[in-house]
């Protein structure tokens, strides 16, 4: 077995259901720790976060 470098994520149970969808599209998740860790392989951190704050910033009110 080849080991996969990962990086340990910590959010709320909102935001990790946001990542568990995002994630059916493209796989990252190495681990699903518990109700607010995940492990997410490295090389896709910046791409995870960036479409985060994308869908994040969809539920967010703007007075625009």
């Amino acid at each position: 077995m080849k080991a996969i470098r990962g990086v340990l994520l910590t959010c709320d149970s909102a935001v990790k259901q946001i990542l568990l969808a995002l994630n059916e599209k493209e796989s990252f998740i190495i681990e699903d720790l518990d109700d607010h860790h995940v492990v997410i392989k490295a090389d896709e951190e910046y791409r995870v976060r960036r479409e985060l704050e994308a869908e994040l910033e969809k539920n967010t009110y703007s007075l625009e």
